[in-house]
């Protein structure tokens, strides 16, 4: 379950995850949590910005909240990225992150 093994740093405002992407998959979803990451397949491909892009709206339809409230920190260009989430406390997070694992 993500509330036990997902590391969440606070940031000011925003919570701070590490998100490990495993783009080309037949559907965008949240797979678990593996070494503290959080594992989601993306139904797109790492081609210019679009499995990014996915990972965005992928996060923001299982949190509940507004793409802009979602921040990728670091690792563009990687499978491995740092996300920054505003909006919601780490209560809030953990708990839809684990309704959404599946």
């Amino acid at each position: 379950m993500a509330s036990l093994d997902l590391e969440v740093e606070q940031r000011g405002e925003s919570l701070r995850i590490r998100v490990r992407v495993k783009p080309r998959a037949s559907k965008s979803r949240i797979l678990a949590v593996r070494e503290g990451m959080l594992q989601i397949a993306i139904a797109a491909p790492p081609v210019d910005g679009e499995a990014n892009s996915e990972l965005v709206r992928t996060l923001a339809g299982a949190l509940g909240c507004g793409k802009s409230a979602i921040e990728i920190v670091s690792g563009a260009g990687s499978r491995s990225k740092l996300v920054a989430i505003t909006g919601l406390t780490l209560a809030e997070l953990l708990a839809k992150l684990g309704r959404a694992e599946t």
